[in-house]
């Protein structure tokens, strides 16, 4: 009699089995969709809906940049004494200029207190300032770059390594080193448009004295120099309104503004097309010979009311000293120059 192989049946035995399992399956998903048709749920308000905000979106923008904030420089009224200075470098067989990224020598270790992770700025001084538009007599101080950052990554007795962190210019051998301060995180103001006609708010006002790179027109997120500082009352947040006074307009001259009358006339000897020029001189009195007073553009302005003053822009202050504030330029309505007037908002 021949055997039964139980292997087939087995294998039917679990197809079987694994229908019994998709039919179960699709029952209880119809079942549970079926519960939830009968039961519709209220939809969410939009206060309700998730949101997904990232950090950046959180926090506020900033009034100025890194590369305002902590490469500005400043007019400093009482030098400060350098903690070091760059003596060398690790490539400074092969260049002369170092930038972000490169190692340099400090003349300065663990006997003068430096530690690792300490933080410095790199400064450059240029000398006294004075300026033309200024109202302050004598110098305002010591003109000071500011040209980027470095991190302290070793220390020997009399000499560190340390790593440029930020460079907003070359660095030189003997460039300066003072402890990197704390900047202030002031965040931007909501942004609107420039009121080009503000009134003056009585406060003080001086000049924008100095720009940045020695420009003499900058425009927005630029950093200027103004001659107000901690002896007028000014601190690190505060806004100045820009305006360009009187006396500082670009034309001084001029000249004739319109074309004469010449004694013989302009018409020709048959046509008679008569005496005047479409640019003939203005005359005072209207009724008058065309050789009669005329009307000039100075002397209307000395005579007029008081205009609106023309405002030009916005500045925020980074960082004050005794008589002067670094600010960065924060709305414009056209190119700011040096020589334009501030006055505390």
């Amino acid at each position: 009699m021949p055997s039964c192989d139980p292997f087939p049946v087995r294998k039917l035995l679990m197809l079987l089995l694994l229908l019994l399992f998709c039919a179960f399956a699709q029952a209880a998903a119809s079942a549970q969709t079926a519960g939830r048709r009968t039961a519709p749920q209220r939809p969410q308000t939009p206060a309700e809906r998730p949101t997904l905000v990232s950090s950046e979106a959180r926090r506020p923008a900033p009034a100025a940049r890194a590369s305002e904030s902590a490469c500005g420089g400043f007019i400093e009224q009482t030098p400060q004494a350098a903690a070091a200075q760059i003596v060398g470098a690790e490539d400074e067989r092969e260049r002369r200029t170092f930038a972000e990224g490169d190692l340099v020598y400090l003349d300065a270790g663990s006997q003068a207190g430096v530690r690792v992770g300490q933080e410095f700025t790199v400064v450059r001084p240029r000398g006294q300032f004075r300026s033309k538009f200024s109202r302050k007599t004598g110098p305002l101080g010591v003109y000071t770059q500011e040209l980027g950052r470095l991190r302290v990554v070793r220390v020997r007795d009399r000499v560190s390594v340390a790593m440029v962190e930020r460079s907003c210019a070359d660095l030189l051998l003997g460039d300066l080193l003072r402890p990197a301060p704390a900047r202030p995180d002031l965040p931007a103001r909501a942004e609107t448009a420039l009121d080009r006609f503000a009134e003056p708010t009585g406060k003080q006002t001086g000049r924008l004295v100095l720009a940045r790179d020695g420009r003499e027109m900058v425009s927005r997120d630029e950093v200027v120099f103004v001659d107000l500082g901690a002896e007028d009352g000014v601190k690190v947040g505060d806004y100045l309104t820009v305006f360009r006074p009187e006396e500082h307009a670009v034309i001084v001259d001029y000249g004739d503004e319109v074309t004469g009358n010449i004694n013989n006339g302009f018409q020709s000897d048959s046509r008679r097309g008569g005496r005047h020029s479409n640019k003939a001189q203005r005359v005072k009195d209207v009724s008058g010979s065309e050789s009669g007073d005329t009307v000039k553009t100075p002397d209307i302005k000395r005579k007029r009311p008081a205009v609106p003053r023309k405002v030009v822009g916005e500045l925020v202050v980074l960082r004050v000293e005794g008589r002067t504030a670094t600010a960065v330029v924060t709305r414009v309505a056209q190119e700011i120059h040096t020589g334009d007037a501030v006055e505390v908002q």
